[in-house]
């Protein structure tokens, strides 16, 4: 199995590397990278680039690792004991799996992406540690043991929102993915707009790239807010010139909320905007 991109999605050759890497080694792929960079979309990439069914675990701030291997659903049972229902003698019935247990259960190779791993409490990836280890964990109230019938590939993304404990980094192969060089970005907008004109590209990558060199912005748009923002340039028809002549210190760009996410980015552009057209005249 061997990863190199897909049309769809522009993998460097370090990204390359580090997929086929940890694919090899059989350990997850820990993904960092600034919001908006395509780590989620990742997964789903090389899920399709190698054939494998995917399998997604959302990340909340209340997701405990439990909730990955099994639920027990006390109350159901408690519920239908008090009905006379007769499926309470056995308790499999109110086990739920998560989506380890789907994962190594499954008949067939699966991936599984655990998405956004910085977001739950900071005892989640240590309470993982095992089962990633041993690809096996038992469950309590039915005395059996789940074992990976296929080792799972696994892809972890984390925002960096929180320090992972560095027992659960020992078990992952690691990926940052730094933010797309200049001709990279024209990879991936060619990519999503294959008939997109040059000039306009050109002139606004030249206005994207501007604002994230602006000091003091409290959030630098990213590669996804790129991509909306070409969108509604297309679909408003701008033109190239509306943007050619838009130094980012001077004027702000047409369509602005597709790029800039609060008030203090768009009211620091407006006022770099007036500064420099007052010390203009």
């Amino acid at each position: 199995m061997r990863f190199s991109g897909t049309e769809n999605y522009v993998a460097t050759e370090d990204l390359m590397v580090a997929v086929n890497a940890a694919v090899t080694l059989e350990r997850p792929l820990l993904v960092k990278g600034e919001p908006g960079t395509g780590k989620t979309v990742l997964a789903h990439e090389i899920a399709a680039a190698l054939k494998l069914p995917l399998l997604t675990w959302h990340v909340k701030s209340t997701t405990k690792a439990q909730h990955g291997l099994y639920e027990y659903d006390a109350v159901s049972r408690l519920r239908d004991s008090q009905l006379g229902d007769a499926k309470v003698k056995d308790i499999a019935n109110y086990i739920k799996p998560g989506k380890l247990w789907q994962a190594f259960a499954a008949e067939s190779r699966q991936l599984l992406l655990i998405d956004e791993i910085d977001k739950a409490d900071i005892e989640f990836p240590n309470d993982l540690l095992l089962e990633l280890d041993r690809m096996e964990f038992f469950v309590f109230e039915t005395g059996e043991t789940i074992k990976a019938q296929h080792r799972p590939i696994i892809i972890i993304t984390s925002n960096n929102e929180k320090e992972l404990p560095g027992a659960f980094l020992r078990r992952c192969f690691f990926h940052y993915i730094r933010f797309p060089e200049r001709e990279t970005m024209e990879r991936i907008v060619a990519v999503h707009f294959p008939g997109v004109k040059k000039n306009l590209v050109r002139e606004a990558l030249n206005v994207f790239f501007e604002i994230r060199e602006v000091p003091g912005l409290k959030k630098r748009p990213s590669t996804s807010e790129l991509l909306d923002w070409i969108k509604l340039l297309m679909a408003d028809d701008i033109p190239p010139e509306a943007l050619k002549a838009k130094d980012v210190k001077t004027a702000v760009p047409p369509l602005y909320g597709a790029l800039l996410k609060n008030e203090q980015d768009v009211h620091m552009l407006e006022r770099l905007a007036f500064l420099a057209r007052r010390e203009g005249r």
